[in-house]
């Protein structure tokens, strides 16, 4: 699986304490350079410039060959976006709405912070409730109706997932 990253998710995820989600779930994690310069950038939160500055060695920095596309982009979302096209990524992570859009449009398959807290709650990583919480108490805006959305979203799972184990007992 090949994913690239924007700022925001890699940024939030750090501050939450979920960051080692994104290797769990993908395996590697592609950050362009303009990524990197921000998640070091001396007003990011020591955290995140700490992990940036060390990446483990599932997370690589890779330039796109044409950066200059998306020129009605910041920095981050131009660069994660192109160098997810030339790469064919799977997904890019990113949380910003212009940005998300344009990789829709593009035909890059997007997902933010929240949608990965919320597949790895799926998959049995994290409690989506505490994990909600985390990214709650960092300064990501995220709506209380979007958060009560993925909660709501995991209840539906869990229901769905207990009617099942219902029908396979004898």
């Amino acid at each position: 699986m090949i994913v690239v990253a924007d700022t925001g998710p890699v940024h939030y995820l750090v501050l939450a304490g979920h960051v080692e989600l994104l290797h769990t779930l993908y395996g590697s994690v592609l950050l362009p350079p303009a990524v990197q310069t921000e998640l070091t950038h001396p007003h990011a939160p020591e955290a995140v410039r700490a992990w940036a500055a060390s990446l483990p060695s599932w997370a690589a920095v890779q330039a796109p060959r044409d950066p200059s596309r998306f020129s009605n982009l910041g920095p981050g979302e131009r660069e994660a976006i192109s160098l997810a096209l030339e790469v064919r990524a799977d997904y890019v992570l990113m949380d910003e709405t212009l940005g998300r859009q344009i990789a829709v449009q593009s035909g890059i398959a997007v997902k933010g912070t929240l949608g990965v807290l919320e597949e790895a709650a799926e998959r049995g990583l994290v409690n989506l409730r505490a994990a909600t919480d985390a990214l709650k108490a960092t300064n990501i805006f995220l709506s209380e109706e979007v958060i009560e959305g993925a909660l709501e979203r995991e209840r539906q799972r869990r229901a769905i997932a207990r009617e099942r184990n219902k029908d396979r007992q004898p």
